[in-house]
């Protein structure tokens, strides 16, 4: 289902800039990037690197950058990168996650860190209750007090400060914890970033796996979100509510089947509508489609269509969205699909080649060179751009294709694009025409 092409930017030579229309993209599109957080249940934390997890490749980035997306959220276990509370940051650990870090916002995207503890600290997880709900070793405790979790941030903060394409995504999926004391140690751990100078952008959750449908439910731990969150302090202004939403009857996301195709925009509507009368923003952290029930007489696939396509109409809460998921260790055949079998050489899944109509089209700045005869714009991986040319504006019928579309899909080497680099296009004949740069979807 391919969105509609968008005239984006046009020029007039002599400096004349026009805006010809928008979009109602989000801003952010991507997918989580699993590995770091793996092996964790069965045995003692922190683990060995590449046998009992991994971290995604610079390969995988340049694949999904090349789809469009823009955003990548990277799973890890604080236990690895912190051994002991308050202690610096194992240095082997750190290293992997930091290259790939460095790696993608060099190349334009953004990073996401996700510690994917349910908020908890526990070196020994028995089974996946422990890791999720269990009792022990819940932030804000006498185990993994608030100090703690904010010195994690902290040092965490004071790394990446100065890198803008990088937003702190304080906890995955909070669960099975007193409401009040999530959000103190939301704000505790907030007020340790901005206090080291960081104006990052936070990513905060709510309780209940941070739930959307579930966001104004209260239970046994406190308050529904949609009452307690009001209550999270960011002294840098600059943070989002972080929601997740899975099209299953329980919202887990462990089922291989799914509600109805419109269970996913309808689970995020009371979100949506909290999210605006309170004016704040809303980020989509996992979602996703069992690939078993993508094409064919399946209904995944519409049901992803009319999710995405109600977030993109309510952009003005939605910041974006990154699907659920990808990563070198997910095998050939799990649950949600997405990865291809070789990122280098790829064969986009069925799940992809529904999702990367979502992506948010670029807006290409036009830029008049060599003496007014030729002007240039950067094209981001993952779109098709066709130059149009015209004489008289009085009607959208004027508007003539020079050259033929441009698709920029596949990077160029073996580890992707090492710019955005500007294309060049040699102006028409008359030196008062019109030019402008209609963007759409990849094939």
């Amino acid at each position: 289902m391919n969105k509609s092409c968008l005239t984006l930017l046009g020029i007039v030579l002599f400096a004349f800039l026009f805006v010809f229309s928008s979009s109602a993209d989000v801003q952010y599109a991507g997918v989580n990037l699993s590995g770091a957080e793996f092996g964790v249940v069965g045995g003692a934390l922190p683990g060995t690197y590449n046998s009992n997890y991994t971290w995604p490749t610079n390969g995988e980035a340049a694949y999904y950058q090349s789809r469009g997306m823009n955003i990548i959220r990277l799973p890890f276990r604080w236990e690895r990168l912190q051994f002991t509370n308050n202690a610096a940051f194992n240095s082997a650990y750190f290293a992997k996650m930091d290259a790939f870090i460095s790696y993608a916002t060099a190349h334009g995207m953004s990073v996401i860190l996700d510690p994917h503890n349910f908020q908890r600290y526990w070196p020994l997880i028995d089974n996946y209750n422990d890791m999720q709900s269990g009792s022990v070793g819940i932030v804000g405790g006498s185990v993994v007090p608030d100090s703690a979790f904010s010195n994690f941030w902290y040092q965490l903060a004071s790394i990446y400060k100065t890198n803008a394409h990088v937003i702190f995504g304080l906890m995955n999926e909070p669960n099975a914890v007193q409401e009040t004391q999530m959000v103190a140690s939301e704000n505790t751990a907030i007020a340790a970033i901005r206090a080291t100078g960081a104006t990052n952008m936070i990513f905060v959750p709510g309780n209940r796996w941070t739930g959307a449908w579930t966001w104004s439910n209260s239970d046994s731990y406190g308050a529904a979100n949609s009452n307690a969150m009001l209550n999270i302090v960011d002294p840098g202004s600059n943070f989002v509510y972080e929601v997740h939403q899975y099209l299953d009857s329980d919202g887990s996301g462990t089922q291989n089947s799914i509600v109805s195709v419109d269970i996913g925009w309808q689970r995020l509507t009371n979100f949506t509508a909290w999210a605006r009368a309170n004016n704040v923003k809303a980020f989509l952290g996992e979602f996703a489609v069992p690939s078993a029930i993508i094409g064919g007489t399946g209904i995944g696939g519409q049901a992803l269509t009319n999710m995405l396509s109600y977030i993109s109409t309510n952009s003005d809460v939605w910041l974006g969205w990154t699907y659920w998921g990808g990563g070198p260790w997910w095998g050939s055949n799990p649950t949600f699909l997405v990865e291809p079998a070789n990122p280098g050489n790829p064969t986009d899944r069925p799940t992809m080649s529904i999702i990367k109509e979502f992506t948010p089209l670029p807006v290409p700045t036009l830029q008049i060179v060599n003496n007014n005869t030729q002007f240039q714009y950067a094209a981001p991986q993952g779109f098709v751009y066709q130059v149009q040319y015209s004489t008289d504006l009085t009607s959208s019928a004027n508007w003539v294709n020079l050259g033929s579309a441009i698709t920029n899909v596949q990077p160029p080497g073996p580890l992707g694009p090492s710019t955005n680099a500007p294309f060049k296009v040699n102006l028409g004949s008359d030196p008062q025409g019109f030019y402008r740069v209609v963007a759409s979807h990849a094939p």
